[in-house]
């Protein structure tokens, strides 16, 4: 059963994926920062992972931009990433489905390591999303293997460790990778 996660054990998990990235970084060749923060986090409003925008306000070690469209923030994320910055672009799936043709453009033909946390918004903690009374939550997993994006579900704070695995996931094949949200964070 799935069940909510708190937004503190998400920025730690952050906090550690960009502290890995940082060192991939390195290993590429990529000069050293000359900035505080770990990483970024994209974001368009979300209601989704509110409580986790909410914490990133007070936090140092991570930036946040708000971003007016999804279309923006991946395009950031990846202008980022060519600048040897790590990111992650924190949407709602109602957002994937607004930036597909993004998505496909610049992370899948384009190359670039896009990584996303998506809030499955309405999503039935008794059932998998796959049969969802919900449109948008039954098709959001389809809608990425139709474009061969590797994806997992973020259930409880057991599967934190699939925030810097995927991380990776997206960096190692040049391209877009995503966690699922699958509760409002707490």
């Amino acid at each position: 059963m799935p069940e909510s996660i708190p937004a503190s054990l998400i920025i730690d998990t952050l906090k550690d994926t960009f502290t890995e990235a940082r060192v991939a970084f390195a290993a590429e060749g990529q000069p050293p920062s000359r900035h505080a923060h770990l990483g970024w986090v994209l974001s368009v409003p979300d209601t989704h992972q509110r409580t986790v925008l909410a914490a990133l306000d007070k936090e140092q070690a991570i930036r946040t931009l708000t971003c007016a469209t999804e279309d923006e923030a991946v395009t950031v994320a990846a202008g980022l990433y060519l600048g040897g910055e790590p990111a992650v672009v924190m949407i709602q799936h109602a957002g994937l489905y607004a930036s597909v043709n993004t998505l496909r453009g610049v992370s899948l033909d384009g190359r670039l390591p896009v990584f996303y946390l998506i809030g499955l918004l309405s999503r039935e903690r008794d059932r998998d999303p796959r049969e969802s009374r919900h449109s948008m939550v039954r098709h959001c997993e389809p809608l990425l293997d139709t474009f061969g994006v590797p994806h997992a579900r973020l259930e409880g704070p057991g599967d934190l460790h699939l925030i810097p695995e995927y991380h990776r996931v997206s960096r190692e094949r040049r391209g877009p990778a995503v966690v699922l949200v699958g509760l409002e964070t707490s």
